[in-house]
């Protein structure tokens, strides 16, 4: 163990310890006087270490195989290297030098040699040159026209060789000779055929002259343009002389004549000259092009001059001829489209190309026309305001049809055909300022059909109103236009031109034909009320303060029920859509539900055991009522009536309707509970309404205690209860300050009398129980006057109007106002209609298609 240690203590030891080493040596205080000795054998240990570097430091610097020798023997390698690089770098120099010395002769020839070959080439090509000159003129004297096409190409190629050459006198009278050459053959070549034309030779001499184009076509694009213009002048020069300097024969009456000399002189063309000149040419389109801008501008001067005409302030234009020569027009430039766009498509696997084509035909000429489409936009105004006034007193059946729950007043279909006609010619006339003229005016009268006739119909019949089938009628007619509003909106706009169609815009017609829809509806739960006025008379007729037990139902539910279920079993299976036959179940059911709490006011007053037999009642119609839509469905029959035994069960009706049936009962509830409270103890009575009514309004409470017919001496002592449990701790903070159920109906209680009314629609059917019916019509008006009020009361609601505007007398301001009024109830409507998850007003073509279901 002493020896491992004393290895690990050794100063030659790589794991030296000092630390330990010093422990060891100093191991007892005793030893401390060992110092000196310790430190000097240490001492004596670093100098011979120190010897030892030395040495080999001197051995590694200065012996036989030292760094430094290498060192320098390792630059005079490389010195010895650079020399020999450089000798070889001086050796290629002077080898370049030798071979430049020896070839620079080789390189002169080269050069003689490439001019030589140029000069003979020059001297060559001006042989040729100078040969194809003159034997171009010779054939250009004796007309040999295909002969001179081939020499004069090759002239003129060989002549662009010497443009450089031209400083030399000889190049540039051969450069004059050859341009006097060319001019001569271009006014020969029109010569021919001046007088070809002129002799009436031109089929003797049709070989000729198509050789002759060939020389043309050589002579380059303007030689070509100018025969073509002579050509185009020349065989459009008697149509200009008859149609220009005759007011008869270049009026508008006479435009097919126009066109007839044209297809006539075509045909010639074809026949006679067309092989005379080459294909690719296409002179029968240019030329047709020449007609077409001649006639335009013809017509454009025609038209200026018949507009500054006027005899008693009226244009000379007759709108009808106007339009008729449109359409001629329009058939004539698409003729011309179509033979020309085929011959295209007919050539393009040879050297002409449907990209040769440059030339559109369609509005060449219909152009003129455009400025002047105004007065057939307006013809258009006045068409549809004659239609108006015999749409309104046409029978909305015709006499050899039958009633059918799909159909549409046949005036609608016919201006729907009128509208879709009008448009498509519109849109072949002009997709710009015109087309959006006439996008407006159909908007104009189709305001103009929803109210003067659709909402008409509904006004008929006075407090009975139309028929049931008349209604159903409208209904249809009303959703087929708002649906076909829509597509015609569509329409237009991807005809018309794109920076234009955000200024198509027929919503607002689309929502005047819903507001008819919702009138209609309206005027469905109208005749379903008519009937059950001898019911609620009954009601009222019942002694309430004197009962004095319940039974099932009251006498006059049975009633009720009979005919609202009867009237339901009739309107209902006329409905075709879903959502019109949900629709009209709500604002039924809401009305029902408004009527109750009308006629409970007026029952009074009415005893705990008479409002506890009203809430049964109660009861029993809104379980009644939860069957209405099965009368809609026609495959099952309605509650009541005898059903097969096999057929399956019939579907249960939706969630959503029997929660809104429930929504709008059940307002009733508060004012039925409290009526139950016995006026005894007075804290109860006052407590049952804090609880269920939760108002502060004294007359509101005080018109309860009339209404349960408590004696007028305790309503002093009642009312001082009520104002101490009002006000007390924690209750104020919860208490509204008028009830929302009933602040409108004892306000009504004080104008007039209540009964069944057609409320708002979509206004009040989703606001719980606290909503009572906010629009209410007098008996003594029709029902006309009830949809016209309902709309004047839907467009205050909305904020359509604002208050103080001043009423003018001026019918254009009635009939925007009521169309506005249409148009908001139509909106609240589709809202109504929208939370019962159908699609309402969805875009079939069909004017009955179907809707979803619940």
């Amino acid at each position: 163990m002493n020896i491992v240690l004393a290895e690990q203590l050794s100063l030659d030891s790589v794991e030296y310890d000092p630390i330990a080493h010093l422990n060891l040596l100093f191991s007892h205080p005793s030893t401390v006087s060992s110092v000196g000795r310790v430190s000097s054998t240490l001492q004596r240990q670093k100098d011979e270490l120190t010897k030892s570097i030395d040495s080999l430091e001197t051995a590694q610097a200065y012996g036989p195989d030292s760094s430094l020798e290498r060192m320098q023997s390792a630059q005079a390698e490389l010195a010895s290297l650079f020399q020999r690089i450089e000798s070889v770098r001086n050796r290629a120099l002077q080898t370049e030098r030798d071979i430049t010395t020896m070839t620079a002769d080789i390189k002169r020839l080269d050069g003689t040699k490439r001019n030589l070959t140029h000069s003979m080439t020059a001297l060559k090509r001006l042989q040729m040159l100078t040969t194809a000159y003159d034997q171009l003129r010779g054939l250009a004297k004796t007309r040999q026209y295909r002969e001179c096409a081939g020499l004069l190409q090759a002239v003129l190629q060989l002549m662009r060789h010497f443009n450089s050459y031209r400083s030399i006198e000889q190049i540039a009278v051969l450069s004059r000779n050859v341009s006097e050459l060319q001019r001569e053959l271009l006014e020969q070549v029109c010569e021919d055929f001046e007088m070809a034309f002129a002799k009436g030779e031109v089929a003797a001499r049709r070989g000729t002259l198509a050789e002759a184009c060939l020389v043309m076509d050589a002579l380059g694009e303007q030689a070509k343009a100018r025969l073509m213009t002579w050509y185009v002048n020349t065989e459009l020069r008697e149509y200009r002389s008859v149609f220009r300097g005759n007011d008869e024969a270049g009026s508008l009456d006479n435009i097919g004549r126009r066109y007839a000399w044209f297809r006539r002189m075509l045909q010639t063309h074809e026949s006679e000259h067309s092989a005379i000149f080459p294909a690719h040419w296409r002179v029968n389109e240019t030329l047709s092009m020449a007609f077409c801008d001649g006639t335009r501008e013809d017509f454009k001067g025609i038209l200026e001059k018949s507009m500054r005409r006027t005899d008693g302030g009226t244009n000379k234009i007759d709108v009808n001829l106007l339009l008729s020569c449109l359409q001629e027009t329009m058939d004539f430039e698409q003729s011309l489209e179509r033979r020309f766009s085929s011959e295209v498509r007919a050539s393009i696997d040879t050297l002409s190309s449907a990209d040769d084509r440059v030339s559109n035909f369609n509005g060449s000429i219909s152009v003129a026309f455009e400025p002047y489409l105004s007065l057939w936009v307006e013809s258009q105004d006045k068409t549809l305001a004659g239609m108006i006034p015999k749409y309104k007193s046409q029978p909305l059946i015709p006499p050899d049809e039958e009633f059918s729950p799909q159909a549409v007043i046949p005036s609608a279909i016919e201006l729907f055909h009128f509208y879709k006609l009008t448009l498509s010619q519109c849109a072949k006339l002009s997709t710009g300022e015109r087309l959006l003229d006439l996008a407006k005016t159909l908007a104009k009268y189709l305001d103009e059909y929803a109210q003067q006739v659709l909402f008409t119909i509904l006004q008929r019949g006075g407090l009975q109103g139309p028929q049931v089938q008349d209604i159903v009628l409208v209904l249809n007619t009303a959703d087929f236009w708002h649906t076909n509003a829509n597509q015609l909106e569509d329409n237009i706009k991807k005809r018309i031109d794109p920076e234009m169609a955000s200024k198509v815009d027929l919503s607002t017609q689309a929502d005047a034909f819903m507001g008819v829809a919702s009138a209609a509806v309206l005027a469905l739960v109208h005749k379903v009320e008519v009937d059950c006025e001898p019911a609620w008379r009954e009601m009222k007729n019942t002694n309430w303060s004197r009962m004095e037990s319940v039974s099932d139902h009251s006498s006059y539910v049975s009633e009720l029920l009979k005919k609202v279920n009867g009237k339901a079993a009739e309107i209902l299976p006329l409905v075709v859509k879903p959502q019109y036959a949900r629709a009209f179940c709500d604002h039924l059911v809401e009305n029902m539900a408004n009527a109750y709490i009308g006629n409970v006011v007026q029952c009074r007053p009415v005893c705990e055991v008479g409002a506890e037999q009203m809430l049964l009642d109660k009861y029993i119609l809104t379980k009644a009522f939860e069957n209405l839509l099965s009368f809609h469905n026609t495959n099952h029959p309605p509650p009541g009536a005898p059903s097969d035994p096999n057929a399956p069960p019939p579907p249960p009706p939706p969630a959503s309707y029997i929660k809104r049936v429930n929504q709008s009962m059940t307002k009733i509830d508060p004012l039925l509970k409290t009526l139950q409270v016995r006026p005894s103890p007075p804290e109860g009575l006052v407590q049952a309404y804090l609880n269920l009514i939760g108002d502060r309004s004294d007359a509101n409470f005080k018109r309860i205690l009339e209404l349960k017919g408590v004696p007028k001496k305790d309503h002093s002592h009642l009312l001082e209860l009520f104002s101490i449990h009002r006000d007390g701790a924690g209750v104020g903070r919860t208490l509204a300050q008028n009830s929302p159920l009933l602040t409108p109906l004892f306000a009504s209680m004080g104008s007039g009398g209540i009964g069944g009314g057609i409320g708002v629609p979509g206004h009040h059917a989703s606001h719980g129980s606290g909503s009572v019916m906010t629009s209410r019509f007098d008996a003594a008006t029709s029902l006309g006057e009830k949809l016209l009020s309902a709309a004047r009361d839907m467009s205050t609601t909305e904020g359509a109007t604002s208050g103080g505007t001043t009423t003018t007398t001026a019918v254009s301001e009635k009939q925007a106002t009521i169309n506005e009024n249409l148009k908001n109830i139509g909106n609240f409507f589709r809202r109504d209609i929208g939370a019962l998850g159908a699609r309402f007003g969805k875009r079939d073509i069909t004017p009955t298609g179907g809707g979803g279901h619940d």
